[in-house]
């Protein structure tokens, strides 16, 4: 009893714990003075009534995604008059007058410093194809990501192999270091790392690091930012979590950025923690990947980290002095570094998926955490895969959130039905978020295969065109898939029939979860 007593006590004195706890008195309250207006006067029931109908037109109407739009419209309909009061404070993804201001700074930031680079993807219709040509101009004119030559890239199977090449990049630097996670735990890696960010803020270099507060906030104390100030490392905390009922707690900082003189950058699955390179055991084997950039591309990866770092601190910085001097690294191929806003009605990271998958003409291979697919994803591989296309996808075998695993499975009989191969890493719990592509195209970064990822977080990733790290990516995916299990038709055609009803539920609460 008094271990329970003990856990209850731990999780409500958290900070987690007191701003959820508030959170929870605010949703009552709104949702009890519904109730004392509709006991005094009926009309006000009829007005919230009148109210759900009016959201529900608007939700038919808005930009958002399709499945988050039927979402919505099943709550505030089924929780009527009360879904209409859940949708005005968590709905929607309406931003405030301030946040317009600086999401449009940050983004005639990234145009002004990366705008005149962005005119490449012609000349790679010449070099690489019509197909590689297009998917370069999206990226160009939607994100202003430009493409890049002169650019060596390094693929990492598993998050344990790059540690000694981060800390020798780190151990480098000469100018500066820019760090932004979504988690950063104390521990080995992070300890390692941070060891080395004290060396070079001693040496006078300029040391930033973003992290994700929610994704961190059982990582780290919340006065961890202040704590790294006062040892000279210039430190952010993405979105504070606090104790007030907004849509704005949903839009997090996914995005994975080590970055060192603008000359060699790091990205990928993993995150700051000890799980990410298999020191601490979490669910079985942690399966990641990771790349290595060094060259010409890794200032778009600089730029995008300090328009992030300018957004945090609703502040405006000159680029320029960061910028490196080009230097020639002999690299065949192109890579094209990406990222992706929530707040900008653009889609990029599902976009550059859909690209990779409608270009394939021989096979697409994806590694990815989660499977929670909206209908143009779900049509997609569907698709290819009746057009002859090799589909497959390997998923986890050992879940981190059981809930979002029973709707990744909860796709399978669909995915099979139309030739998709489907397998799970059988030792453990697969992080990374691949793509590979007749040995043509791929990507690696931060964008999952979830509503979250492409709808509600800040992303990033990295797009390859003929580079050596393409083939290393198929040779890892092979591997992978020699240690799992292939998910069989006869697999999913004998669950039961409640197991099926559960996931028809969550299928339908999927851009909400």
């Amino acid at each position: 009893m008094y271990r329970i007593l003990n856990k209850i006590g731990k999780v409500l004195f958290h900070r987690l714990g007191i701003v959820a706890v508030l959170i929870i008195l605010q949703l009552a309250l709104y949702f009890a003075l519904a109730v004392f207006l509709q006991s005094i006067n009926p009309v006000y029931g009829w007005i919230l009534v009148a109210l759900s109908a009016v959201l529900v037109l608007w939700v038919v109407g808005s930009k958002s995604n399709p499945g988050y739009k039927i979402g919505w419209i099943i709550i505030i309909l089924a929780f009527m008059p009360f879904g209409s009061v859940a949708y005005l404070l968590l709905g929607g993804n309406r931003l405030s007058r301030f946040n317009q201001r600086r999401l449009r700074t940050m983004e005639k930031k990234i145009s002004r410093s990366l705008g005149e680079e962005c005119g490449r993807s012609a000349s790679l219709s010449l070099l690489a194809g019509e197909d590689a040509g297009c998917m370069a101009h999206y990226l160009e004119q939607t994100a202003h990501c430009p493409v890049y030559g002169n650019t060596q890239t390094k693929y990492y199977p598993v998050g344990d192999l790059c540690m000694d090449d981060i800390l020798a990049a780190l151990k480098g630097a000469e100018r500066y270091i820019f760090i932004e996670y979504f988690i950063i735990e104390e521990g080995q890696m992070w300890n390692s790392v941070l060891e080395v960010l004290r060396e070079k803020v001693k040496q006078g270099l300029e040391v930033r690091v973003i992290y994700d507060d929610i994704g961190s906030i059982n990582t780290l104390p919340g006065d961890y930012a202040a704590r790294l100030e006062g040892e000279g490392i210039h430190c952010r905390a993405f979105n504070r979590f606090v104790p007030v009922v907004s849509m704005r707690q949903n839009n997090r900082d996914h995005r994975k950025y080590l970055i060192v003189d603008g000359r060699v950058a790091f990205t990928g699955g993993i995150n700051m923690a000890d799980e990410y390179i298999n020191v601490k055991t979490r669910f079985g084997h942690w399966k990641d990947s990771a790349i290595r950039l060094e060259g010409d591309a890794v200032w778009s990866m600089a730029v995008s980290f300090m328009a992030m770092w300018d957004f945090t601190n609703s502040q405006e910085e000159d680029f320029a002095p960061f910028r490196p001097v080009p230097a020639g690294c002999g690299a065949s191929g192109y890579v094209q570094p990406y990222q992706d806003c929530p707040w900008d009605n653009e889609a990029v990271g599902q976009t550059v998926y859909l690209n990779l998958i409608y270009r394939a003409k021989k096979y697409v291979y994806i590694t990815t955490p989660y499977l929670a697919l909206d209908y143009s994803l779900a049509t997609a591989l569907t698709s290819a895969a009746k057009s002859g296309v090799d589909v497959r996808i390997i998923t986890p075998h050992i879940p981190d959130k059981k809930t979002v695993f029973e709707l990744t499975r909860s796709h399978y009989r669909e995915l099979l039905e139309a030739g998709v191969q489907i397998f799970e890493y059988e030792p453990g719990f697969v992080h990374a978020k691949n793509f590979v592509v007749d040995d043509k195209y791929a990507t690696v970064g931060t964008v999952n295969l979830d509503y979250r990822s492409m709808f509600l977080h800040f992303e990033n990733g990295v797009l390859l065109y003929g580079t050596p790290s393409v083939a290393d990516i198929r040779e890892d995916f092979l591997d992978t898939q020699t240690r799992s299990l292939m998910v069989t038709l006869a697999d999913c055609k004998n669950v039961p029939w409640y197991h099926r009803a559960l996931w028809a539920v969550l299928r339908v609460l999927a851009p909400l979860l």
